[in-house]
């Protein structure tokens, strides 16, 4: 293909990407959204409970489906570990210490996916809505861990060390709502939702590594159609 034929092309499809994305725009309607939230992390060991704040940006495909896109952020958790560091020599004394560790977890994350009214649909000014949604998200973490006692990491091995850290965490995204029409173009919505990670980036600052943090939360909040 020649150098003119390829610019000819290039141009084309440029323009069939904008009327398309012009097209979409048109024809569909769409939604914001913002809820205050109650979270729990469920896995043992550190167990918290932390409130927080979703914003929401939901584009109705149809008035059944379409996609959604959301940033979550929330307080610190907090949470303690009876821990038992070990010498790394056998000559050393004490051969075990005891310990507590005080942790701070505080997560964010922004979630993509798609969703679905199983009853009603996001236009609906009657009745009740109910529906569901799966997407992927990125869990942004930070860790800040405090330890009762002193100990050196050269001596000791220690299951989880002093200090703060970031983590990343690949995440499964289901949830189930439940939404009423107030009026005008506002709907009151509550949410049931849960964070599954889906990959063990290991960190030495968080305790329960595997399947963690695994959370729930439940949320209570406003979506406006435009």
């Amino acid at each position: 293909m020649q150098l003119a034929d390829l610019k000819k092309a290039s141009l084309i499809s440029v323009f069939s990407f904008l009327f398309s994305v012009l097209t979409f725009s048109q024809q569909t309607r769409f939604s914001v959204a913002t809820d205050l939230t109650v979270q729990r992390s469920f896995k043992k060991g550190q167990q918290y409970w932390a409130l927080g704040q979703t914003v929401h940006a939901h584009f109705h495909l149809t008035p059944k489906e379409g996609i959604y896109a959301w940033f979550a952020y929330y307080s610190n958790g907090k949470y303690t570990n009876n821990i038992t560091a070990t010498a790394k020599l056998a000559a050393t004394v004490p051969q075990q210490i005891a310990y507590v560790n005080s942790g701070n977890m505080r997560l964010k994350q922004f979630s993509a996916g798609w969703k679905k009214y199983l009853k009603g649909n996001a236009e609906a000014e009657k009745s009740w809505n109910l529906y569901a949604y799966a997407g992927f998200g990125l869990l942004l973490g930070r860790v800040e861990n405090t330890h009762s006692v002193s100990i050196d990491t050269a001596v000791y091995y220690l299951p989880v060390l002093s200090g703060r850290a970031n983590f990343k965490r690949l995440t499964i995204d289901p949830g189930l709502g439940f939404e009423k029409y107030l009026g005008g173009d506002l709907y009151i919505y509550t949410e049931a939702r849960v964070w599954v990670p889906t990959d063990g980036y290991p960190s030495k600052y968080i305790y329960v590594n595997e399947d963690a943090p695994w959370t729930g939360m439940l949320n209570l909040g406003l979506r406006v159609l435009f």
